[in-house]
C-alpha cells in the first residue's frame, strides 16, 4: 500500500490546477473580451492579461498527466483485467458527459447548436486507449509516450486545409482526423449544427502515457528523498531543453518567436507563446517540467492552505462540472444586475480586477460542497459508482 503522503502531494497539485482552471473560466464569462483583447495577441495584450491566461496553460496537461499517474497507482490495487474494464467504462462515461452535460453547462443551449470536444473528451478517449496499452511492457510504454510527445509535431505535414476562422469541414473523414490530431470540426444537419474539436486525442495520449510511466517513481524502492531528486532533475531538464529549442527556433512548435525583433515585453510574450491546440513539444516540456518540479516540492509541504487545495484535488470531476455551472449562472446574474442598475449603457463585462474578485468568491463558495462530497466518498468506499464521479 502506498503511503498517504505520496497521494496527498498528487492531490494537492491537482487541487492547484483546478483552482487555476477556475480563474481562466471565470475570465471567459466575466471579462469584457472586446475591451481587453485576446491575451496572446502581441498587439493588444498586457502583462496582467497575458500571465493570467498563461498560467492556466498548465491546467490541462498537468491534469492529463496526473490522470496517467493515477492509472498507475490504481494498477497496484487492481488486476490488469479489472483496470482495463474500469478505464474503458470510465473513458466512455467521460466522453458521454462531455457531449451531453459539459456542452450544456457551457452554453445552456438545449438545442446543442454547437458541440465542442474539450479536455473531458480527451481524457475519456485516452482512457479508452489506455485500457489496452496498460498490457504493454513498462519500457514499451515509456518509448511510446516519448515518441508521441516528441514526434507528433511531425504529423503536422498532413494538416487539413480547414479555414482557421471557420473551423469547419463538411466531410466525416476530416472530422475523424480532427478528433485524432487537428483542431477543427464539421457542419452537420439541415439546421447547420456543428461539432468542433479543441482537444485532439493523440497528443494528449502521449502525456497520459508519460504520467502512467512516472508511477515507477512511486514504488517502494524509491525513497521520498530519491524521488524528489529525480522529479526535480527531470523537470529542470525539460525546462532547459525547452529554452534551447525555443531560443534557436528549433523543432517542437509550429510558431516561431520573434528573436530580438520586438520590445522586451512583446519579445517575452512571443517567446512564451507556445502552441496548446494541439499541445506542441514546447508546450509539453514547459508544463510537465513545472509539474514534476511541483510534485517534488509539494511532498515537503503540509499546512492549512495545502489542506484547502487537497479538497478540490480529491474530487476533480465533481469540481469541474460544479464550477462551470456556478460561473455561468453567476455571470448571468451579475450581468443582469449591472444592466438593471444602469439601463443606459449595456454592461459587457468587467475588467481583470473584477475577474479576480469573482474568482476568489467562487472558489470560496465551492469549497464546502466539495468538502462534503469528498467526505461522503471517503465514508462510502463500498459504493463503486462514486469512482466515476
Amino acid at each position: 500500500m502506498l503511503k498517504s503522503k505520496r497521494i496527498e502531494s498528487i492531490d494537492i497539485l491537482r487541487g492547484i490546477v483546478m483552482v487555476i482552471m477556475c480563474l481562466d473560466h471565470t475570465r471567459d464569462y466575466y471579462q469584457d473580451i472586446q475591451a481587453a483583447g485576446w491575451p496572446m495577441d502581441l498587439n493588444t495584450t498586457t502583462p496582467g492579461l497575458f500571465f493570467t491566461r498563461y498560467i492556466t496553460h498548465f491546467c490541462a496537461p498537468i491534469f492529463v498527466f496526473l490522470s496517467g499517474l493515477s492509472i498507475y497507482l490504481q494498477s497496484k490495487r487492481k488486476t490488469k483485467k479489472e483496470l482495463s474494464i474500469f478505464l474503458l467504462t470510465r473513458g466512455l462515461w467521460l466522453i458521454f458527459l462531455e457531449v451531453s452535460l459539459n456542452n450544456f453547462l457551457w452554453r445552456m443551449d438545449v438545442t446543442y447548436y454547437i458541440v465542442v470536444f474539450q479536455v473531458i473528451w480527451a481524457i475519456g478517449a485516452c482512457m479508452v486507449v489506455m485500457a489496452a496499452l496498460i498490457h504493454l511492457r513498462k519500457y514499451a510504454m515509456i518509448v511510446l509516450g516519448i515518441l508521441i510527445v516528441a514526434g507528433h509535431n511531425l504529423i503536422n505535414v498532413f494538416k487539413l486545409d480547414i479555414q482557421t476562422n471557420a473551423y469547419y469541414s463538411d466531410t466525416l473523414s476530416d472530422f475523424l482526423w480532427c478528433l485524432f490530431h487537428q483542431n477543427g470540426g464539421i457542419q452537420i444537419g439541415v439546421d447547420d449544427h456543428f461539432l468542433r474539436v479543441d482537444y485532439p486525442m493523440f497528443p494528449w495520449l502521449g502525456i497520459m502515457i508519460l504520467g502512467y510511466c512516472l508511477g515507477n517513481f512511486y514504488v517502494k524502492t524509491f525513497t521520498p528523498e530519491k524521488r524528489q531528486k529525480y522529479l526535480l532533475t527531470t523537470g529542470s531538464s525539460m525546462l532547459l531543453l525547452f529554452i534551447i529549442l525555443r531560443t534557436f527556433n528549433l523543432y517542437g512548435d509550429p510558431d516561431f518567436w520573434f528573436n530580438g525583433q520586438l520590445p522586451f515585453f512583446k519579445s517575452l510574450v512571443s517567446f512564451l507563446r507556445i502552441t496548446k491546440y494541439p499541445p506542441s513539444l514546447h508546450y509539453t516540456l514547459v508544463t510537465i517540467g513545472v509539474c514534476l518540479i511541483m510534485l517534488s516540492l509539494l511532498e515537503r509541504v503540509k499546512n492549512k492552505f495545502t489542506n484547502f487545495l487537497l479538497v478540490f484535488g480529491r474530487v476533480p470531476l465533481f469540481f469541474y462540472f460544479l464550477h462551470i455551472a456556478v460561473i455561468h449562472l453567476s455571470s448571468i446574474g451579475y450581468y443582469s444586475l449591472r444592466n438593471y442598475m444602469n439601463e443606459a449603457v449595456e454592461f459587457k463585462g468587467t475588467g481583470l480586477f473584477g475577474v479576480y474578485i469573482a474568482w476568489i468568491i467562487i472558489v470560496t463558495a465551492l469549497y464546502y460542497p466539495c468538502l462534503k462530497y469528498m467526505l461522503y466518498k471517503k465514508k462510502h468506499p463500498e459504493k463503486k459508482w462514486l469512482s466515476y464521479l
